[in-house]
């Protein structure tokens, strides 16, 4: 442990290492100060440079990007009432009316310093949680593996925002594009229509880049939202406030960050999940809840909901690092470069290439350690950042894209897949269809197929062994009652309703005829 604690250590001395991360952390302020272009956008766009990386600097070219994305998002929603990232969204208004207030600087410090302090919570969780689920994951074979990948799919519906049926259509989409070329037990092509370009199935990457890039330069030309006017910032005794604040909502930071760490370890959830759950929470314990989101707004969910989205970002590389499941639609993006790479996620992960995780480990420190000087600068900046013209903004995304999808292969056929999964992203978006399940279903559908098919082979189709193993039949139950908690939710309290509805009539009406009330 000590020579990999060591060997890590020394890594972060690379000056081609601190160079990205400085690099890539401008990159996401920039872009997560942007409205409508996500830290997933941000992530897209970076794959072909990160490419060229070596597996740690790639690595920590991802993480210090998102994490300053997933700030830099409260940017837009305290000046103009539009959050940068899907993240902020949950507080956008009462970030806006504190700002409108005159305590705009008190909101950013607070969602600076908070989701610093989420970042490494969440760096924590993942140093603790990580090796000891991968020790118990070495004990998995295909039966539970499979399990995993059906409740990271069946997850990344029952939490997507929005319906649910669009939610599972989504899924069904990613899962039938993960078919594409040859079966992964037979041999067999599929879905080609006699083209040996798509033998090799649709590359993960172009993918990504159209679905979460082109989409977003689609969704702004054809709704344009022009100029912004911006308010201004006065960030003097800005920390003095901000840590004073923090320690009246005390309870608030611990919650957030209790909350973001336990979601973001759940398949397909993410920052933006646990922003508004943390926000429900807030708003449900405080005695200052009817204030959230009215009048001038109020900072304690700021506080809460800011700690719980950088926290779920870290916690977010629990599944992917242990089990190869993506946390996120980040850690999605983030699984395909791994494995272009050559590092393989999984418990073999922590055995076999343990200083590249300790370096993972100790970049996720760095890089909110940083996020407070960048950030800083950012916020007294931040009125010029949300002014660059979406004319000068939109093609050089559009020229990331197709540069980014064409140094793939370098042919003409990821850039065809890039443009057509930009517009299927648009699409769904414009009628209320999530991206997350399209994404994860892409990512696990070869691995739901590739486990059941071996698991099936190796005992002549005998499907028992998927209930009969202790942990199989354990994972199998847990993705059930996932499955149906959401129809019980929805039943349980009209139930209820009934129930106390009949309990107060037979209370009002005595056995003599008489209203005892």
């Amino acid at each position: 442990m000590a020579q990999d604690l060591a060997a890590a250590l020394a890594s972060l001395a690379d000056p081609t290492l601190l160079l990205v991360v400085l690099a890539c952390g401008v990159y996401g302020l920039f872009i997560g100060a942007i409205p409508g272009l996500t830290a997933t956008l941000a992530t897209a766009l970076l794959v072909p440079f990160a490419y060229f990386l070596d597996p740690l600097p790639a690595v920590a070219s991802i993480i210090t990007m998102s994490a300053m994305a997933i700030f830099a998002g409260d940017l837009p929603s305290a000046l103009v009432r539009m959050p940068g990232t899907p993240a902020s969204a949950a507080y956008t208004e009462d970030a806006y009316r504190q700002t409108q207030a005159g305590h705009g600087a008190l909101v950013l410090g607070v969602g600076l310093v908070g989701s610093a302090i989420g970042g490494i919570v969440g760096a924590v969780v993942l140093i603790v949680a990580a090796p000891a689920l991968a020790e118990f994951a070495l004990t998995f074979t295909s039966y539970e593996y499979f399990w995993v990948a059906v409740l990271g799919l069946t997850a990344s519906v029952i939490i997507s925002q929005g319906s649910q049926v669009k939610g599972a259509i989504a899924l069904l989409l990613g899962l039938l594009f993960s078919t594409v070329g040859i079966d992964v037990a037979l041999g067999y092509s599929r879905f080609t229509f006699g083209s040996e370009l798509l033998l090799a199935g649709i590359s993960f990457i172009p993918a990504m880049i159209g679905l979460f890039g082109l989409s977003e330069v689609l969704r702004n030309v054809l709704h344009p939202t022009g100029r912004l006017r911006v308010a201004r910032i006065r960030t003097a005794g800005m920390f003095r406030d901000t840590f004073r604040t923090l320690w009246r909502y005390r309870k608030g930071v611990v919650s957030g960050n209790l909350i973001g760490g336990a979601i973001g370890v759940l398949p397909g959830a993410g920052g933006d999940i646990a922003a508004w759950v943390s926000y429900a929470a807030t708003k449900n314990a405080s005695r200052e809840g009817h204030l959230f989101g009215k009048g001038e707004g109020h900072v304690e969910p700021v506080v809460s909901a800011g700690s719980a989205n950088n926290s779920a970002l870290a916690s977010a590389y629990v599944p992917t690092l242990v089990f190869g499941i993506p946390g996120d639609t980040i850690t999605a993006i983030l699984l395909g470069v791994l494995l272009v790479k050559g590092v393989q996620p999984g418990p073999e992960l922590f055995s076999t290439q343990a200083p590249l995780l300790y370096g993972i480990y100790l970049i996720f420190i760095v890089a909110n350690l940083l996020m407070l000087p960048l950030g800083y600068l950012a916020i007294r900046g931040s009125g010029q950042l949300l002014r660059v013209p979406p004319g000068v903004l939109m093609p050089i995304i559009i020229a990331f894209c197709v540069v980014g999808a064409f140094a793939i292969n370098n042919g003409w056929f990821e850039i065809v897949v890039m443009l057509a999964f930009g517009l299927l992203g648009y699409l769904l978006e414009r009628y209320g269809f999530p991206l997350a399940p399209v994404v994860l279903g892409l990512v696990l559908g070869p691995i739901v197929e590739k486990n059941f098919m071996q698991s099936v082979i190796k005992t002549d189709w005998d499907l028992l062994q998927f209930l009969t193993r202790p942990v199989s039949a354990i994972l199998m139950i847990v993705t059930v009652l996932v499955l149906v908690y959401p129809m019980l939710r929805s039943v349980w309290p009209r139930r209820r309703r009934g129930t106390g509805a009949g309990a107060g009539v037979e209370r009002a009406v005595g056995p003599d005829g008489r209203d005892e009330a």
